[in-house]
Parts: C-alpha cells; structure tokens; sequence
C-alpha cells in the first residue's frame, strides 16, 4: 500500500508480494519496474535494471547503492530507498564484439536520421550508397540510413549522379560499452555516471 513516511517520502509497501500470490498493485509495480542503472565496479554502465531486481542484488550484498529515486520501500523487514542507480561489487569482464551490420544498427548508428537530407524519422529504409546493380557492397561504408523521398529521388544512382550529397561518410561504428542506453530516457541523476554527451551514445 503507498503512502508517506515521517520525512513526507512516498513509501510502498511490497512486504508479501513474493509469497501471497497476488499481483501487485499499480503503484507497487509502477515502483517496483522503475528503472535502474546498472554500473559494473569501474563504474562503467552495463545494464538498465528495475528497482525490484537491484533490491534483490543490494540485499544479497552483490550491489552497492548510489542513487536512489525519490520515495521508498517498505520490505519485510525494513524501509529502503527505491534505487535508482547500483554499482556491482564484482567486476563483470563483458567483451565488447563487434556490432553486426543490420538495419536496426544502420538506423542506430546514423541516429534514425536520413544521410541525405537531414531528416529525422522512426520510418526509414536502408539505401546503398554505391546501388547494388553497380556491384556496391553491403557494408557499413556502403549503407545508409534514408527517408523513403530521398531513396525514391536517388533510386539506382550515386550520390553524385543523383546530384546529391551525404551528411556524413558512412563507417563501421566503434564497440561501444553506453549503447545499452540508446534510446532510452536518461535521468537527471544517471548523466553524473555518464561521461559523454547524448549525441555520442
């Protein structure tokens, strides 16, 4: 049940929701699934979690906590802060592979932005930028992210026959350890963790 402790903090109280059965309130689970940065013990963010999974890691002694969300918890036993960013006490060695060419990382990597005119859209298509009837790879030097008007205006042409120009020559995108977070909301107590700016995520 939510309600406030003496200091005007909202608590929830999730005592029993692993053994009664029932599901949790809405807003047990708005609290319980708000979500959590994950920071490996250099610091480095490797998982986005949810406030029930990092109680469970801080209880178990597996986390350390540095930044709570406003608001509480109410336990079995205790009253705890709802976590909003942990730090394992264990180093996790996660190697960092070599991203796989697809659609879904063309359109990451030139941050869902058509490469010829500018445009930022979710709707997408894929151009090579060498056509593929001129024996053009697919590769990430040759792939782009485009609008539909730009592909369609281009069609199986070269950006020079086409009369048009890229935003930016297209490369293989660098291993990178923040990719986790594209896309996702940063909270303002999470960007202290964050050494970079969002435009380079």
């Amino acid at each position: 049940m939510a309600g406030q402790d003496q200091n005007g903090h909202s608590v929830t109280d999730i005592s029993g929701l692993a053994t009664n059965g029932h599901a949790p309130l809405p807003a047990q689970d708005r609290v319980l699934s708000s979500p959590v940065l994950v920071l490996n013990l250099n610091y480095v963010p490797i998982n986005i979690s949810t406030v029930r999974r990092a109680i469970i890691l801080l209880s178990k002694g597996k986390a350390e906590l540095l930044e709570n969300h406003r608001g509480e918890i109410r336990t079995v036993t205790a009253t705890v802060g709802a976590p909003s960013i942990i730090r394992l006490v264990y180093l996790v060695k996660r190697p960092f592979a070599p991203r796989k060419l697809s659609k879904k990382e063309i359109f990451l990597r030139d941050r869902y932005t058509c490469q010829y005119c500018g445009k930022k859209s979710q709707d997408l298509t894929l151009d090579h930028v060498v056509p593929r009837r001129q024996r053009g790879a697919h590769t990430w030097e040759n792939v782009v992210a485009a609008c539909s008007r730009c592909n369609l205006r281009k069609a199986g042409r070269t950006p020079e026959e086409a009369n048009m120009r890229l935003k930016t020559e297209p490369r293989v995108p660098q291993p990178n350890p923040y990719r986790i977070l594209q896309n996702r909301v940063i909270l303002d107590e999470w960007r202290q963790y964050l050494p970079w700016s969002e435009e380079d995520c």
